[in-house]
């Protein structure tokens, strides 16, 4: 497994992993995984997948201070070079790229990418700014690495939804593979921040993941439920827990985060076939959490 630390260095290094595999007859397409580091299954999941579906799989580390508002844990964000690494390695990574804040600013920044119409509802809402700062790193890293696919998870499903907007709007040569939540076996989504939660606030946070169950359940048993009602009950359901402080909960068209009409059904929707994404973010004392559900309308079983 190779390391670069420059620029220069990842780029040397792709070019000849690509070269290694042309002369193998092998095949040169790499799959890239762009992390903040601080890694977990979910991260594992990602890179099995850029492993499985790309002849050179590259992983890059890397906390990003412009997605990070003023108020928010930059300097606090959890990071473990060394563990991150070995689970590189494990998971058959070619290429690491580890790039410092220097490497990657190394002048005043005069340019930003800004993506919207899908940035400002969910997270952009409340944290303005990110995912300016998340377009900016990532169409850097793009046009370091320069990968075929790239793979994100689906847990930062508005993330997903600005990068799919971003290379498609500026034609960039490149796959958005969205990869499923991988969750806890008692269903708590994976995430670098779940490390900042107290014994209580854990055991707490696992209303997020059965607001979903609840809301997903409605959907099958209630043809006429609307939105709003969906809504409700998954709001009712976080704010019964003493914790939990909502940031929102949210049901949108998916990918194009548009609101649903609050006289719609889940009925009329499916004969849309129309996907939705139900999406939560809450605090958990300082811990914000993020979790949600992508349905596509007509996959799901509809009780009458």
């Amino acid at each position: 497994m190779k390391i670069a630390k420059t620029i220069t260095e990842a780029r040397t290094w792709i070019a000849q992993l690509k070269e290694e595999r042309r002369n193998l007859g092998a095949d040169p397409k790499i799959g890239f995984v762009p992390t903040m580091g601080y890694l977990h299954e979910g991260h594992a999941s990602l890179l099995r997948r850029s492993r499985q579906e790309s002849g050179i799989s590259v992983l890059s580390i890397f906390v990003n201070p412009i997605q990070f508002g003023a108020n928010e844990d930059l300097d606090r964000y959890p990071r473990s070079e060394e563990a991150d690494l070995q689970l590189a390695e494990r998971e058959g990574v070619d290429l690491v790229f580890m790039p410092s804040v220097d490497e990657m600013y190394p002048e005043e920044r005069k340019t930003t990418v800004t993506v919207t119409g899908v940035t400002e509802r969910l997270c952009g809402a409340s944290r303005p700014g990110h995912f300016d700062g998340v377009a900016t790193v990532v169409s850097k890293l793009f046009n370091i690495v320069k990968p075929d696919q790239a793979f994100f998870g689906a847990k930062d499903a508005q993330q997903v939804a600005v990068l799919q907007k971003m290379v498609n709007d500026l034609n960039m040569d490149v796959k958005i593979v969205p990869c499923p939540i991988v969750r806890e076996e008692d269903g708590l989504a994976l995430s670098s921040r779940n490390v900042y939660l107290s014994e209580d606030e854990r055991r707490e946070a696992l209303v997020l993941s059965r607001s979903l169950q609840t809301a997903e359940a409605k959907i099958q048993q209630e043809a006429d439920a609307t939105p709003a009602e969906i809504v409700s009950e998954v709001t009712a359901t976080i704010e019964a827990s003493p914790l939990a402080v909502i940031d929102y909960v949210e049901l949108l068209t998916f990918p194009n985060l548009k609101p649903l009409d609050d006289d719609q059904t889940m009925k009329s929707l499916r004969l849309s076939e129309q996907s939705i994404i139900l999406a939560v973010a809450v605090k958990f004392g300082s811990t914000r959490l993020i979790d949600n559900h992508i349905m596509k309308l007509k996959e799901v079983p509809l009780h009458v």
